[in-house]
């Protein structure tokens, strides 16, 4: 009896899953039909990261890479294969049903993103991180810790005034948080008897206050920063009612520098966890909120649905309608975050304005 020939190696098309960590990424291969062809670990460097492509590759044709965490450990990995020209797709964690089955280890994780990303199943396209979104983004993440960090030193300035001693509350409770923060930061305590419940509290004021004026100040040169550049990627965006440069700037970070990755105006609403649930039941037959997806991405809709409600007239009789057919204003604004983000799906499509007049906003 003849042998069959062996099938060459260029002809062998590979999958690959990579479980990314820290300091090291686990990368497995498999053949066409599932079959495991090998694991191994690499580091997290340029180096690691050509040497884990040329390992997969070794095996045959690349045809697609799954890979667990490409916005936080995966990230330059995720932008090597980008520039390589290698599909890739973002997977899932394995689910706690499936880990009973199989266990937990590094090359375990690996096989599952292979086999999560041959088989199609619970995967999206990675973002690009190479672009002026990113840039953005990592503009966003210091403005977003200042603006917290500003208003947890307001808020523990509240508490101080609070229990202090009757005369210095007596002659702080009554300002403004504007004539409070001036106020204290003002203030000169003597520093050699810190030991005085009042001087204490009034050094610790202090430096609420200045801390906070420091903060203000360092948000304003990050706004100065972060308006220009949401214009220059997308004015059209910008245009829209209601959108000013936070919000534009979070919805431009959530779809990423490559928009395109999201295949309907529906599967963007999904991800701002504003498409719609159903909820009926019997004879009920209604939709109910969304509460999952990007919930930062959930607030700017929010916002916009707050600015049109009071200053767009058609939003505005929108809501009367709806009103009148009996809808409760969540299930009003639920509708029109879903309305808005059909809308901002075709902005971010279109990132330059065309040169037709633009059709009005139907929310």
């Amino acid at each position: 009896m003849t042998q069959p020939e062996p099938v060459p190696q260029s002809t062998v098309e590979v999958t690959g899953g990579v479980d990314t960590h820290k300091d090291t990424h686990t990368a497995a291969a498999l053949d066409a039909a599932g079959r495991t062809l090998g694991t191994a670990q690499f580091p997290t460097t340029p180096a690691g990261y050509a040497a884990l492509l040329a390992w997969l590759r070794g095996f045959g044709s690349l045809v697609l890479v799954g890979i667990e965490g490409t916005g936080v450990y995966g990230a330059g990995l995720a932008l090597h294969l980008h520039l390589a020209g290698v599909v890739m797709v973002e997977i899932d964690r394995p689910d706690r049903k499936a880990r009973r089955w199989q266990g937990k280890s590094d090359p375990v994780d690996a096989e599952a993103a292979a086999r999560a990303a041959l088989a199609g199943r619970r995967t999206g396209v990675p973002k690009h991180r190479g672009g002026q979104v990113e840039a953005l983004r990592a503009l966003r993440v210091a403005r977003r810790s200042a603006i917290a960090g500003r208003a947890d030193a307001q808020r523990r300035m509240k508490a101080l005034v609070v229990t202090a001693p009757d005369t210095l509350r007596s002659a702080l409770r009554e300002l403004s948080n504007r004539q409070l923060i001036a106020v204290c930061a003002a203030r000169r305590p003597d520093r050699d008897i810190a030991g005085d419940p009042g001087i204490a509290t009034v050094i610790a004021l202090r430096s609420l206050a200045r801390r906070h004026q420091q903060l203000t100040v360092e948000i304003d040169e990050l706004d100065a920063l972060i308006a220009p550049l949401t214009e220059a990627i997308n004015p059209t965006l910008c245009a829209l009612l209601g959108v000013g440069p936070d919000v534009a700037g979070q919805l431009l970070v959530t779809a990423g520098e490559n928009p395109q990755r999201l295949r309907s105006d529906a599967a963007f609403a999904m991800l701002c966890g504003a498409a719609p649930l159903p909820a009926s039941s019997g004879r009920t037959h209604r939709h109910r909120l969304n509460r999952g997806g990007d919930r930062h991405a959930n607030c700017a809709l929010h916002r916009i649905v707050l600015c049109r409600l009071r200053w767009d007239p058609r939003t505005r009789a929108y809501a009367e309608k709806r009103t009148a057919e009996g809808m409760s204003k969540k299930e009003i604004i639920r509708c029109l975050k879903r309305y808005i983000a059909r809308e901002v799906y075709t902005a971010l499509l279109s990132p330059r304005p065309s040169s037709t007049p633009a059709v009005p906003s139907a929310a």
